[in-house]
């Protein structure tokens, strides 16, 4: 095979206000033509510093020696004209948080329009048919009718999707793909990553990949990097790290998984929400008079019961209805049904009789980046509730603060820092102590474990387990991580379309699903545990 890129003893420093911070030390690694390479460790290991070096993309304050050579060329200090002929050409990314890659004021149409346009010189009617063809094959449903949505109108995983069809719309010989399956369902992720395998075999492609999914490195790459604290500390074939992995760290990531099961509901615990036949239909408004012409039907007659201490686990593919159930259940988006909320119908409740019942019900996101204002310090983020709820009788804000960031594993110390200033894990902390501090009865969790890496999304599943022993908390917990709703869930509503296809006790749909479906996704979540028990 002949070497596509080619790192050699990579050091990157960043120097800000006279502060040198290394973040690469002396990295080398090879990808060959037709080859996938994984980059795999915590956040805050160097992967994503590494990749965006290839290119040159970290910005006036990184230093970068060492050599990179791509087909031959060295791209450190190569010149800007040179760069931008390899960038999104011959090199494309694929980055982790498509929320703050996609430019929220344009459609999807005219985002991907404008790197077709730029690199292959397409115009008019061609275009379209190339953006249809790219989202078809990426799974989004109907791409004719989602040309002029917008970012904010797609789910997580559909953004994703979007964000995959942009780096592979101009045929790139290396795809850098950072964390690109984070955001989706497993069902859709298996179709991604046959997709990246087909064209990368058609195509004769190469792949870096970056993920903290050690499943994924197992079914797709050639040979891993592990990386540590900026540093490579053990690398080979994958089939050899997997089955003997030398170095302490790589043992470590490969025994990080979510496992056990969450305590017994309390007998005789209270109900503290349910919902009876529960219905979200969003009209569609056509013409002048923006007449009601149909229904997206977001879900129908959904049931369900959630008691003190206990986790009812969503799951299904994008696009199901997960997420907006549980809107719904918050009474945060317009329903038909009854809801009822610690024995109380609130189905019919105006937005002022609401108010009081909102301390109650909180919601942690998919995204910590992009839920937490990057203009709000940590004790601004955390206290915001207390602003418009009250503070404890006797206790001041920060008293409090202090508190729930001890509660939830942050060091009070650094609660006049910024969002940016704190790991990916640590920024979701801080959206959970957002939550908690109002010691609410209900909690909504839509998908918080997604976007980390597997050490630290066994962290924050023994926190959720903790705080949910403590205070008796009633979860709805939204995600595509079967193993991670395995771990939490008492039980299991399953969702397709807008439909409850299949509901029961966690162990029974796990062990004994009904459905075609239930199995379908079952089989995706589990597929590599069963081959390696063979």
């Amino acid at each position: 095979m002949s070497r596509l890129l080619d790192v050699q003893t990579l050091n990157v420093a960043f120097r800000q206000d006279g502060k040198v911070t290394r973040a690469v030390r002396d990295v080398s690694f090879h990808i060959d033509k037709g080859e996938t390479v994984a980059l795999v460790g915590e956040s805050g290991s160097g992967k994503s510093v590494t990749a965006l070096s290839t290119v040159q993309l970290l910005g006036d304050s990184a230093e970068v020696t060492g050599s990179i050579t791509y087909d031959g060329t060295q791209m450190v200090d190569a010149p800007e004209n040179d760069l931008r002929r390899v960038r999104g050409n011959d090199i494309s990314f694929i980055f982790q948080e498509p929320m703050t890659s996609l430019n929220p004021l344009h459609t999807l149409e005219r985002q991907l329009r404008e790197s077709i346009e730029l690199h292959q010189g397409l115009r008019g009617s061609a275009i379209r048919v190339r953006i249809i063809e790219l989202l078809n094959k990426v799974g989004i449903r109907d791409p004719e009718t989602r040309l002029g949505a917008y970012p904010h109108q797609l789910s997580g995983g559909q953004r994703q999707r979007v964000m995959i069809a942009m780096a592979l719309a101009n045929g790139p010989d290396l795809l850098i793909a950072d964390e690109p399956t984070t955001a989706l369902d497993v069902t859709i992720q298996a179709q991604i990553l046959d997709l990246l395998a087909d064209l990368k075999r058609d195509e004769d492609m190469s792949l870096l990949f970056i993920t903290h999914d050690l499943t994924i490195v197992r079914k797709i790459a050639d040979r891993v990097c592990v990386m540590k604290d900026g540093e490579i500390v053990e690398h080979g074939p994958t089939a050899e790290i997997f089955a003997n992995p030398q170095h302490p760290y790589t043992q470590k990531l490969l025994s990080a998984e979510s496992t056990g099961l969450p305590d017994p509901v309390p007998h005789g615990a209270r109900t503290i929400a349910e919902t009876e036949d529960l219905r979200i239909w969003f009209p569609i408004q056509r013409g002048l008079l923006k007449r009601t012409v149909g229904h997206v039907k977001a879900v129908n007659e959904a049931t369900l019961t959630v008691r003190e201490g206990e986790t009812v686990g969503i799951v299904g593919e994008s696009g199901s209805g997960k997420t907006t159930l549980a809107l719904a259940v918050m009474r945060l988006i317009e329903s038909k049904g009854r809801i009822t909320f610690l024995g109380r119908d609130i189905s019919d409740l105006k937005t002022s009789q609401m108010r009081p019942l909102r301390k109650d019900t909180q919601i942690v996101f998919q995204d910590p980046y992009g839920s937490l204002s990057p203009r709000m310090t940590v004790e601004q983020i955390i206290a915001e509730g207390l602003g418009i709820h009250g503070t404890e009788p006797g206790r001041s804000k920060r008293e409090m603060v202090a508190e729930i960031m001890v509660e939830t594993g942050l060091d009070p110390m650094t609660m006049d820092r910024y969002p940016h200033e704190f790991s990916g894990g640590q920024r979701q902390r801080i959206a959970i102590a957002r939550a908690m501090i109002l010691r609410p009865k209900l909690v909504v969790l839509d998908e918080p474990t997604s976007a980390l890496d597997m050490t630290v999304q066994v962290q924050i599943v023994e926190l959720l387990r903790n705080l949910q022993r403590k205070y008796g908390l009633a979860y709805l917990f939204i995600s595509h991580d079967l193993k991670v709703v395995r771990a939490l869930s008492h039980e299991v509503m399953v969702m397709k379309q807008g439909d409850v296809v299949e509901a029961g006790p966690a162990e029974e749909i796990f062990d004994r699903p009904r459905t075609d479906y239930t199995k379908a996704l079952m089989a995706a979540a589990f597929a590599a545990e069963v081959r390696a028990a063979e």
